[in-house]
């Protein structure tokens, strides 16, 4: 199964964090593709926040989706995320986009994410590393879905 992950820090040493991230999803997802940093300007916060550094991966995975969410979840506590109130600033946050063609709703577990196609921030890495990856729900690929962000 392909899987997609954005990866996000706005805490501490940025990159480091993001490094972290990317070294342990390797062993989460075979054949990893992650795509360069973004710097991006917090979307859907309370009150100011730092910028963030944000990123996207793909890779091979034969977890299911519960069981990659719950690694990345792991992953996030050794980075020391703490979660003390929603969209909270963080030292890493990993979030599950896309699981191959599946469509999950679940207590914890919903995927595609369901606010991945209105957030750049999501869209561009996305399509920097899997431009053809399709969403399920709307059949169309990162890079239409980001090419019909900016046209908005």
């Amino acid at each position: 199964m392909i899987a997609a992950v954005t990866l996000g820090s706005n805490l501490g040493d940025r990159a480091a964090h993001l490094d972290f991230a990317i070294a342990r999803l390797a062993a989460l997802l075979d054949n990893l593709k992650a795509s360069r940093y973004y710097d991006t300007v917090p979307v859907g916060v309370s009150g100011p926040q730092p910028i963030y550094l944000n990123a996207a991966a793909v890779g091979k995975t034969t977890l299911s989706a519960r069981e990659l969410l719950d690694g990345l979840l792991a992953i996030e506590r050794e980075r020391g995320r703490e979660r003390p109130h929603d969209n909270a600033p963080r030292t890493l946050d990993l979030d599950l986009i896309l699981f191959g063609d599946a469509v999950i709703v679940e207590p914890g577990l919903v995927v595609p994410h369901p606010r991945f196609r209105e957030r750049r921030f999501v869209l561009e890495p996305l399509a920097e590393v899997a431009a053809g990856l399709r969403d399920p729900v709307t059949g169309k690929t990162a890079d239409q879905l980001l090419l019909d962000l900016r046209a908005l």
